[in-house]
């Protein structure tokens, strides 16, 4: 669908990382430096009237976290090397993702497999499993990281590995690992399955006797990266989509119960049990992490809720849309990671009456506590399907905050939505293989 419709499968195309090797015989005819180049291209893709994406990116990140408009600047490696091309990689990085990125400095002989057979549990599912795991060993701090984020970028082979007759040691640790962490169980949007990731990249650097510095990434499912070089002769040739490569899917909705938001009781909703599947039609209020906070201040000071916004008997959806075009209601509008409204969970439910939330990953046992309390409900959206997502949403209108841009808070009027009953209001928890793990929320 994302590759038929031309907009992005998950709404957060996030920090533009990019990933340059200038070619040392490389002339340059610009008044811009290249990292200034480099921006503009990014603020004319990200503000393109064809197909905006969602600017993600706010400045001052200490104070006043204000957005930039168009998701500069990147973040920018340059290396130079003999040639006489300029090769670049691409990355569009959600922060569900990267948000769950790990570092720690081993002991020199300690093991980096149980370290990361550790760690990957803490990491819970905000990262949309199944993607892949980028590992990086040695150097310092900051080589390490960078390592982990560069071996995103190399191709999905772990196939091809497992067949060679004679693989390096670090081709068979990155074999291991893949196995081991399949093994955990916590499998596709952490719901438990086979599959949790798809490939482990490892790239190692010589580091210091006394350290072992080490560095874990994971790229969500939607991993998207494009590589592409330039040699002055014009444009660059970009890598065209095979839809011949897609099968012909047809969703089956035969299981799921049809929910009338509408007129839904908490009696109702004491019928659903964890794992039912829900197509949810009527009417849905929004509102992330910014929406929350200033929710809280609105509430604390007496002043009550924003005019035009009442969650009474609804649900609240964590979500920051893409911005529509064409004949769209509204763009790519997928679920944002709902531990990170854990410290919100219990003031909404106490304050507005709202029935449950809507989200991706798990919740703290604080929050799974007050939902048990109020008889709500959590569902869940699939993480990364936020192209498919919005085609169940009928309209579209911002009702307050409309200047906080993706933080705004909308009314959505929604048709057979697809969601997955994740805690119900007895607080069992779907998430259950999480619950003895200290999640770092997103």
């Amino acid at each position: 669908m994302s590759a038929l419709g031309q907009r992005p499968m998950c709404q957060d195309t996030g920090i533009v990382n990019v990933f340059v090797e200038v070619g040392m015989d490389v002339t340059w005819e610009a008044e811009l430096s290249l990292e200034d180049m480099i921006n503009e291209g990014v603020r004319q893709a990200y503000t393109s009237s064809d197909n905006p994406l969602r600017a993600s990116i706010v400045e001052d990140p200490l104070f006043a976290r204000t957005n930039t408009k168009d998701n500069t600047p990147a973040v920018i490696h340059m290396k130079v090397v003999k040639g006489n091309t300029v090769d670049f990689i691409v990355a569009a990085k959600g922060c569900g993702s990267e948000n769950k990125a790990k570092f720690s400095v081993l002991q020199p002989d300690d093991n980096v497999s149980d370290w990361v057979l550790k760690t990957i549990p803490t990491m819970g599912a905000g990262w949309c499993p199944p993607g892949i795991i980028g590992i990086g060993v040695g150097g310092t701090a900051e080589k390490a990281m960078l390592m982990a984020k560069q071996s995103l970028m190399d191709p999905i082979n772990i196939t091809e590995v497992a067949q060679k007759t004679n693989p390096t040691k670090v081709e068979q640790l990155r074999l291991d690992l893949m196995d081991k962490i399949n093994d955990l169980g916590i499998g596709a949007q952490g719901l438990g399955g086979l599959t949790t990731v798809l490939d482990v990249k490892i790239q190692d650097y010589p580091t210091h006797a006394a350290s072992q510095p080490v560095a874990m990434i994971p790229n969500c499912a939607a991993t998207r990266h494009l590589h592409f070089s330039m040699d002055g002769s014009g444009v660059a040739e970009l890598p065209e989509v095979d839809m011949s490569i897609y099968p012909d899917l047809e969703m089956d909705y035969s299981q799921y119960k049809q929910v009338d938001l509408n007129s839904l009781t908490r009696e109702q909703m004491g019928d659903w049990n964890i794992g039912d599947t829900l197509l949810l039609t009527g009417t849905i209020i929004t509102g992330r992490d910014a929406a929350h906070s200033r929710l809280k201040q609105m509430l604390d000071n007496g002043e009550g809720l924003p005019k035009g916004v009442d969650f009474n008997n609804k649900f609240i959806y964590y979500v920051g849309p893409v911005d529509a075009v064409g004949d769209e209601v509204i763009g790519p509008a997928g679920p944002t990671t709902a531990t990170r409204m854990d410290k919100f969970t219990d003031m909404m439910l106490e304050n507005t009456n709202i029935l449950g939330m809507i989200g991706k990953a798990e919740r703290g046992q604080s929050t799974i506590q007050s939902i048990k309390k109020h008889k709500a409900s959590y569902l869940i959206a699939v993480g990364g399907a936020a192209y498919l997502i919005s085609k169940s949403i009928k309209s579209a209108k911002k009702i307050a905050f409309e200047e906080m841009g993706m933080e705004a808070i909308y009314e959505l009027e929604v048709k057979d939505m697809p969601v997955t009953v994740a805690v119900d209001s007895e607080g069992h928890n779907i998430h259950s293989i999480f619950q003895n793990v200290q999640v770092i929320s997103d």
